[in-house]
């Protein structure tokens, strides 16, 4: 191959260019259509958001399952119901304990009183975590469901502003009767690089989304198992005081 050949091969290879066309990632997005150029800002928009969101979560499960074994252990370690109650019902909780202290709560509510309420006490006590639980799991997967929305709309809106690019191109070969590939090229590697972008914003998406369902069903069953063993333990309670 010829020096001048391949010094021109080797230029045409730039950081943030695109490989035989000499141009860059940026001249694309500046000379693409107004509708492109939009396409290609708000997938570059869904897709930092949706770092920021996949970021967050990673460090919130992996906080919140922390808290949980710290609090397992104190909680099986044989310290009394009360003095652990008291320790926890001054601070703000998450996870398991905000099940033990909303029980708890319950519990010492119902014997208030020179008429204890234990009448039903054990379906309040249920109900009572249920709906810590309920409210724990929204917590967990709040701004899940955009990752889910990116993940199956971006290619969609990608392959949109492709389509419009692409008339775009095809109206000014047909304005200009000119079909050389050099004239074509950008107008259409334009309309491309919203498709990429819409992958690039996707894929991550739906990913981090699966992963992150999974880890949130996983602490959930976690929480709901310890409110099943905590639930029994009252209920023993419950049956000795009757």
């Amino acid at each position: 191959m010829p020096l001048a050949a391949m010094a021109q091969d080797v230029q045409s290879v730039e950081l943030g260019a695109a490989p035989g066309s000499g141009l860059s990632y940026i001249s694309l997005f500046m000379e693409a259509d107004i509708v492109v150029k939009i396409v290609m800002i708000g997938l570059i928009a869904a897709s930092v958001w949706s770092w920021a969101i996949i970021f967050d979560k990673i460090v919130l499960y992996g906080r919140s399952r922390r808290q949980m074994n710290r609090f397992e252990n104190v909680f099986w370690s044989g310290q009394s119901l009360e003095e652990l109650y008291k320790s926890l019902s001054s601070r703000a909780n998450n996870g398991m304990s905000a099940l033990f202290v909303a029980a708890m709560r319950e519990w010492k509510r119902s014997h208030e009183g020179d008429k204890p309420a234990i009448a039903s006490l054990q379906q309040r006590i249920d109900r009572v975590m249920d709906l810590t639980i309920s409210r724990e799991v929204e917590r967990l997967e709040k701004r899940l469901l955009f990752l889910a929305t990116i993940g199956s709309a971006a290619p969609f809106v990608g392959l949109f502003g492709t389509v419009w690019g692409i008339m775009n191109a095809f109206t000014s070969i047909a304005a200009s009767k000119n079909t050389n590939l050099a004239v074509v090229a950008p107008g259409i590697a334009e309309a491309l690089f919203a498709t990429g972008l819409g992958l690039i914003a996707a894929i991550p998406a739906v990913i981090a989304y699966n992963k992150l369902q999974s880890d949130s069903g996983k602490l959930a069953a976690r929480m709901e198992g310890f409110a099943d063993e905590f639930s029994a333990i009252l209920s023993r309670r419950i049956d000795e005081r009757a």
